[in-house]
């Protein structure tokens, strides 16, 4: 019998996803695109899971769609385009996906293992935190190699994390960004050696799951809302949120930790930050 395509368990309130696959460099498969879109609305539906990780099997993250299923001679379905198939694909799994993971109520953490490819690198920047073991690198082959262009949401997440003009040569060069230079370029969070990536996401994923229960969704739109919003505009939601949350019992019970030189101890959440 063959092992799952996705592996997945939760510890003490985290939740952790990896994608399994190894021997083809975890492919975004339909097993896998499937399996990844149930996993997450469990994780979504279960108020015991504080946090989630995304991470990969194997000496790579996640390679991207898997070629072989495009075959030019062998047509997936006869009935339909490539291109249809693959935007069908698209629309029924790979784009749910990468939104449901940016619209989780908790936040999610990518541990990136090794080669993160293609969609991979779309799948890896929908994490609210992303850390990528030293040997890792991103790849973007769409162009270049396919004449295609990114997908998976990284044509949106690229040019704001690293600037229009590295995301237009990233994408048309097709060059390996390695993981210390995307942390360098601000793509992730943060660069570490190979054997320290798993106990440094698990670190990361516990502080993130003692946040109270809605600051991780707070701070998504407030960032998101900021791209298009003038100054002024994000002055005025900024107020407009403060506002809000600082009648919340969570601002109150930051305040009397701060005052009583403690931990805070959320209700919704762990006793700690």
């Amino acid at each position: 019998m063959s092992a799952p395509a996705v592996l997945f368990d939760v510890v003490d309130g985290i939740a952790t996803l990896t994608l399994n696959e190894a021997s083809q460099m975890n492919p975004i498969s339909v097993a896998m695109r499937q399996t990844c879109l149930q996993l997450v609305e469990r994780v979504r539906d279960d108020g015991s899971v504080r946090a989630l990780i995304l991470t990969g099997s194997g000496g790579a993250f996640c390679s991207g769609a898997r070629l072989s299923d495009f075959h030019p001679d062998r047509p997936a379905d006869p009935e339909r385009s490539t291109g249809r198939v693959i935007g069908d694909m698209m629309a029924d799994a790979g784009n749910p996906l990468v939104s449901g993971l940016r619209s989780l109520r908790v936040p999610v953490v990518c541990a990136v293992n090794g080669a993160a490819a293609g969609g991979g690198v779309g799948l890896a920047l929908a994490a609210d935190v992303v850390i990528a073991a030293r040997s890792a690198f991103f790849y973007l082959p769409f162009a270049p190699a396919l004449g295609l262009v990114p997908d998976m949401g990284a044509s949106w997440v690229l040019p704001r994390a690293v600037s229009r003009a590295r995301a237009m040569g990233l994408t048309l060069l097709g060059n390996r960004l390695s993981a210390q230079d995307a942390a360098d370029w601000g793509l992730v969070w943060a660069c570490v050696d190979d054997a320290e990536l798993s106990s440094t996401a698990l670190g990361i994923a516990q502080r993130l799951a003692r946040l109270p229960g809605h600051a991780i969704e707070e701070v998504r739109a407030l960032y998101e809302q900021s791209e298009d919003n003038t100054f002024e505009e994000q002055l005025a939601l900024e107020r407009d949120r403060q506002m809000t949350l600082a009648d919340r019992p969570a601002f109150a019970e930051g305040v009397r930790a701060f005052l009583e030189k403690r931990q805070p101890r959320f209700r919704d959440g762990s006793s700690q930050l």
